[in-house]
């Protein structure tokens, strides 16, 4: 099997595979776990990937239950454990390695946060918003902020919110593509400077090799805030 210019142990390539077709059934692009698996591998690989090397349906299922356990609880969830939730998943996700040289998406979430750490290290709504402006990668690639801010409704504050939805803008902003209504409206907000060092802070965190907290230090740093 040809792996996308990666290193990847077939281990690590099969939970992707399992978490990219669990994540096409639960969005309903696929209905058939036969059809998700293929789909997964080919968009993870080149040419074609063995059966033996496909996970099984059951596994498959797992993963269902999973998205099922973090967006349809009919009791109110821990945040912190949502948060985990949609962390975890970022470890499968890889973007454009000229872009983002250090690896999957978690990496560089942890990286973000650790810098906004280091800014602001009192500041929870910061740095929540570096640690999860990304977690709707997990969901959907496309649009992911709005899937992110739809899987964080309810578990995080309005401005913590705001920093994720405009983080991508602020980049605009900086290199000077933007409106001058959508401008003159950024930096009209009180968490315009905040916003600022977020785009700072995402766009540094791309280092090979950094050195960052894990997921469950970082939630912690934050509750301890929180507490």
């Amino acid at each position: 099997m040809r792996v996308e210019n990666l290193v990847m142990t077939s281990e690590k390539l099969r939970q992707q595979i399992v978490f990219e077709a669990a994540r096409l059934m639960y969005q309903r692009r696929e209905s058939e776990y036969d059809r998700a698996k293929i789909v997964a591998a080919r968009k993870l690989c080149r040419g074609w990937v063995k059966r033996s090397d496909l996970p099984s349906d059951r596994e498959i299922r797992d993963e269902l239950r999973r998205f099922a356990s973090v967006y349809e609880r009919e009791t109110p969830p821990e945040r912190f454990q949502v948060y985990r939730e949609l962390l975890l998943p970022l470890r499968f996700i890889r973007q454009d390695r000229d872009r983002h040289p250090e690896g999957d998406v978690l990496y560089h979430s942890l990286q973000v946060f650790e810098l906004a750490s280091q800014m602001l290290p009192y500041d929870e709504d910061f740095l929540l918003a570096a640690l999860l402006h990304d977690v709707g990668k997990g969901i959907d690639l496309r649009n992911h902020i709005e899937a992110g801010l739809a899987a964080l409704d309810g578990l995080i504050s309005e401005r913590t919110g705001w920093l994720i939805e405009h983080h991508i803008e602020a980049r605009g902003l900086r290199e000077g593509t933007i409106g001058v209504r959508l401008r003159r409206r950024l930096t009209r907000s009180e968490s315009f400077d905040e916003l600022v060092l977020l785009e700072e802070c995402d766009r540094a965190g791309r280092v090979c090799g950094a050195i960052v907290p894990d997921v469950d230090t970082s939630l912690e740093r934050i509750r301890a805030l929180d507490d």
